[in-house]
C-alpha cells in the first residue's frame, strides 16, 4: 500500500486488462473505426461504457489509485460484461469482499446486454424500481445518460414526480397516464418487498414531496400498463411515434425496454438519425 491514500492493485489491474482485451467494439455496440491496433476495447471505451473518466479507469488498470467505490465497481462490471462469478471476483480484488445486495441485484445478465448492444434502436435495461441499469448509445441520444444518478434520483419514478426533465420528452397529455403506470408499478414492489425496502423509501419520500404522487398513491391502483404506442417530442429530431416492447428477465427481475417505429415511417427515419447521433458519442481515436 502507498502512503498517500492510494493503493496498489496488481491482481485487479491484470484482471481488468485481460477482460478488456477479450471484448471487441461490436460486442458492446461501439463502432470499430479504422486501423485499430489495440487488442480488444480501448481504455477510453471502457470508461465511456462505465460512465467514468478515462484517467480514473486508466489508473485502476495501471494498478494504482484510490480504492474504487461499490458503485464504480458495479459500473465497470457492466461495462466489461462480466458474469456473476467474475463480478464477485472483481469486488474481492478491489478489497470490498462479497458484493452488497444492490450490486448483485443490479448486475445485468451478460446475455441481456449482448441483445442490448446489438440493437440499433433505443433500448434500456430497468430494474423493478425503474432504475436504469444499462442503455445502448441510441437510447442515450434519445433520452440522455441515465445510469449516473445517485440516491433516490436513480429511480425514474422519483424523478418524474420531483423534476421536469423526465417529462420534457413526453407530450403533456400523456403525463397523467404515465404517472399512473409508474405509481402502480412502485406500489406492487412495495407490497412484495415490505415497509423496510428501497421501494418503500422512495414511496415515503414522494408522499412528502409530491402532492400529485400522494393523490395517485391513495388510489391504490395496481396492474396499470403502458400503452403499446407512445408519442415523444425529441429536442433534436422532432416528434416520434414509437412502439414500446418489453423483454423480462425473471431471474434477475429486470426488463429490457425497446423502442421501435413502423418501417418506412417518418419516426423510423428519425430513429435512424438518433442511432447515428448515438454512435458519434464515442469516436475512437486512431492508434
Amino acid at each position: 500500500m502507498l502512503n498517500n491514500g492510494f493503493m496498489e492493485y496488481t491482481e485487479l489491474a491484470d484482471f481488468l486488462r485481460k477482460r478488456r482485451e477479450l471484448l471487441q467494439p461490436e460486442d458492446v455496440g461501439l463502432p470499430r473505426g479504422r486501423r485499430r491496433r489495440t487488442p480488444g476495447l480501448r481504455r477510453e471505451e471502457v470508461a465511456v461504457l462505465a460512465v467514468m473518466s478515462t484517467d480514473y479507469y486508466s489508473r485502476l488498470e495501471g494498478g494504482r489509485g484510490p480504492q474504487p467505490s461499490v458503485e464504480m465497481l458495479a459500473s465497470i462490471a457492466r461495462a466489461l460484461r462480466l458474469t456473476p462469478a467474475e463480478r464477485d471476483h472483481l469486488f474481492v480484488l478491489a478489497r470490498h469482499g462479497k458484493p452488497p445486495f444492490t450490486a448483485v441485484a443490479d448486475h445485468v445478465n451478460p446475455g441481456l446486454l449482448r441483445i442490448l448492444d446489438r440493437l440499433d434502436t433505443p433500448a434500456m435495461v430497468l430494474n423493478r424500481l425503474s432504475e436504469t441499469l444499462a442503455q445502448n448509445q441510441a437510447h442515450v441520444a434519445f433520452d440522455r445518460e441515465q445510469t449516473n444518478f445517485e440516491g433516490l434520483e436513480r429511480s425514474a419514478v422519483y424523478r418524474w414526480f420531483t423534476g421536469e426533465v423526465d417529462r420534457a420528452l413526453y407530450f403533456e397529455e400523456e403525463w397523467a397516464s404515465h404517472g399512473r403506470v409508474l405509481v402502480s408499478g412502485l406500489r406492487s414492489v412495495v407490497a412484495v418487498d415490505g415497509p423496510a425496502s428501497r421501494a418503500a423509501t422512495i414511496a415515503d419520500a414522494l408522499r412528502q414531496e409530491s402532492a400529485e404522487f400522494a393523490q395517485l398513491w391513495e388510489a391504490h391502483e395496481v396492474g396499470v400498463r403502458h400503452s403499446g404506442t407512445k408519442r415523444f417530442r425529441h429536442p433534436v429530431v422532432g416528434d416520434l411515434e414509437l412502439f414500446c416492447q418489453l423483454l423480462d428477465d425473471p431471474e434477475q427481475q429486470q426488463t429490457l425496454l425497446v423502442f421501435t417505429a413502423s418501417p418506412g415511417s417518418e419516426s423510423d427515419e428519425r430513429l435512424r438519425l438518433l442511432s447515428v447521433l448515438g454512435n458519434q458519442r464515442l469516436q475512437p481515436t486512431e492508434n
